[in-house]
């Protein structure tokens, strides 16, 4: 069965069709490791971990790159701003290489707690200064490069198709809407490949190179990492919207310009994650973290359920009202995970391969997760559907949403708070719901809480 991804080149959704047959190669752009990564951050991770696990669904091997940037990456996102690590370095009063290792691994937790499965390699830009320096000296032999001001520049005059990912327009009043003036550019868009000349009086993380002791540009490092793992041409590089304009767009820009031929096949992108009616960003100082929400009493995986209720290309506002929507329902599919698995009975195969290939066709439809959640909630609740079937068939979808559903345990119940139940079962059968609400709440005070359904209620222990 065919899978369709938007791809943003086209701005329409397109058939994957991968390179090498039953194989697919992807980079996911990784976080820039000067702060705890927040849960605007975390949606792109859970996206491409989606796009994933979906292409592994339909039986392709996948090569999954994901980067640490711990160089390099300036806070304006263009040439302009101050270095984000010498900034955090500078905030937490350590070293750049301190802060840079801090980070990484707390986002490496945070990637172990959403259940996202660690990419084959991270490669650090730090660790990959060589491979940077060859890749501009393979743009300096095309002659899509030049030295101003001490720093060596791309000249996008040089590559005609420059404005087709962003479809930009090429003048200079987008230019300066988009980046800072930079007197040493020889047109607004070009942007710089190696820093030998910056403002800063030290710079903690410089290398020689054959353009003098300094250190690379943001954009070099994901064309020189990528490339490296696998290879001048790839099928699919994903990241957030916000690396539309300048970053992707400055990324195919110097590989086409090194390679001499198309690069990626396919750009996935995600939506931006907004809070307050505005995105949410560090520099904004508007941003939640995971364990911010840990510490609130949220399970990791009720905040992925949330994100995968919208489509992954569409913008989400974040509310702890919404978060609490998502927390009910995990709860309650949590609740039917356990009694399905308690029954004994058959596996219907013909159900099963029918509910399977409705899944299927709906992640493949440009992972939509929303339908995916919508049918993993209808086969959980079927009753034309054996047990046996459902627990299949969810242990199968959970392949793709990642939810950890299997992993579900009944818990033990005080028989004191199970006696509370009963009556008050008996209450709301007896549309007495003045003494349904006060021994719901007397539960409560117990430590657990009541979840009702059509038929039955469930008792939970809040967490």
């Amino acid at each position: 069965m065919d899978i369709k991804l938007t791809n943003t080149l086209g701005r329409k959704k397109e058939v994957f069709k991968p390179i090498k047959k039953g194989e697919a190669n992807m980079y996911t752009c990784g976080l820039t490791v000067y702060n705890y990564a927040h849960i605007g951050n975390l949606r792109a991770y859970v996206f491409s971990d989606i796009l994933k696990r979906t292409l592994q669904f339909n039986n392709y091997k996948v090569k999954h790159i994901e980067n640490i940037t711990d160089v390099g990456h300036l806070t304006s996102d263009a040439d302009e701003g101050e270095d984000k690590l010498e900034k955090g370095a500078k905030r937490e009063k350590k070293t750049v290489w301190e802060i840079a290792q801090h980070y990484t691994d707390a986002f490496m937790d945070d990637m172990k707690e959403l259940n996202i499965i660690k990419p084959k390699n991270m490669p650090k830009a730090t660790d990959h200064i060589k491979e940077m320096i060859q890749l501009i000296k393979k743009l300096e032999k095309n002659g899509c490069t030049y030295e101003a001001g001490g720093n060596i520049y791309y000249d996008t005059s040089k590559f005609k198709d420059y404005p087709k990912l962003a479809k930009l327009k090429m003048n200079e009043e987008a230019a300066q809407s988009r980046v800072g003036k930079d007197p040493n550019k020889k047109n607004s868009f070009d942007f710089v490949l190696w820093f030998t000349k910056h403002k800063y009086s030290s710079h903690e993380m410089e290398w020689d190179s054959p353009w003098g002791r300094g250190f690379p540009g943001w954009h070099i490092e994901c064309s020189a990492m990528s490339s490296k793992y696998l290879g001048e041409h790839f099928d699919i590089h994903t990241g957030g919207v916000d690396h539309i304009p300048i970053h992707h767009t400055n990324e195919i820009a110097q590989s086409e310009g090194a390679f001499q031929h198309k690069w990626v096949n396919y750009w996935l992108h995600c939506g931006w994650l907004t809070i307050d009616a505005g995105k949410m960003s560090k520099s904004a100082g508007n941003f939640i973290t995971l364990k911010t929400l840990t510490k609130k009493g949220y399970n990791p995986m009720e905040y992925r359920y949330f994100l995968l209720g919208a489509n992954y290309n569409r913008p989400i506002t974040f509310s702890y009202t919404a978060l609490d929507s998502a927390k009910t329902a995990m709860k309650k599919l949590k609740a039917k995970v356990i009694e399905i698995k308690k029954a004994k009975d058959e596996l219907d195969k013909k159900e099963y391969d029918k509910q399977l290939i409705k899944f299927t066709e709906i992640i493949n439809n440009d992972l939509n997760t929303p339908k995916a959640l919508a049918l993993l909630l209808d086969v959980a609740s079927n009753e034309k559907l054996s047990n046996k079937t459902k627990l299949e068939l969810i242990k199968k979808y959970d392949e793709v949403l990642g939810l950890r559903l299997l992993e579900t345990k009944e818990e033990t119940i005080p028989k004191e708070v199970l006696k509370l139940k009963s009556e008050r079962d008996k209450a709301r059968t007896e549309k007495d719901f003045a003494k349904s609400d006060k021994l719901r709440d007397e539960i409560r005070n117990k430590g657990y809480e009541v979840l009702d359904e059509k038929e039955e209620s469930v008792v939970r222990k809040i967490k």
